[in-house]
């Protein structure tokens, strides 16, 4: 694979519900080579745990029906007893509201067995190093 973002990506901030503290919102299309792969949105907490939600959202693209998409997610974050961050499987998309660019929301256990389970890690492993946002604030401002 020869992943890419797309630079058209979007981001905002918004006040979290349970405490106002800002979060971080980014989203754009992850491309393969070139081609559109997959859409992600990913929520930066800085509250807690200073952790992300990633959700990658996997279909046809260029079209307005979608049928083929399936959504899976993750959170990315702290656990004890670990120097670096982990993540793991989460129900996908669980913050948003039922709309069809999501398609079929995976759930841990329908994420676990489906067989794009290795494009959503890899996605997602992609995003950690490259998507600038999610990277800063998981690991800090990239050194020059």
């Amino acid at each position: 694979m020869n992943l890419s973002l797309d630079p058209d990506r979007g981001s905002n901030t918004y006040d979290c519900e349970c405490c106002n503290v800002p979060i971080d919102k980014v989203w754009g299309f992850i491309r393969n080579d070139g081609e559109p792969y997959a859409v992600f949105y990913a929520n930066c907490y800085h509250h807690g745990d200073h952790d992300v939600w990633i959700d990658v959202i996997f279909g046809t693209w260029g079209t307005d029906t979608h049928t083929d998409h399936i959504t899976f997610g993750c959170r990315v974050g702290p656990i004890p007893g670990e120097a670096a961050p982990a993540a793991s499987l989460v129900p996908a998309a669980s913050t948003y509201p039922d709309d069809a660019l999501f398609g079929l929301k995976l759930d841990r256990d329908s994420a676990r067995a489906h067989p794009r389970l290795a494009d959503f890690w890899t996605a997602v492993d992609y995003l950690l190093e490259n998507e600038p946002t999610v990277s800063a604030h998981l690991y800090g401002p990239r050194q020059a």
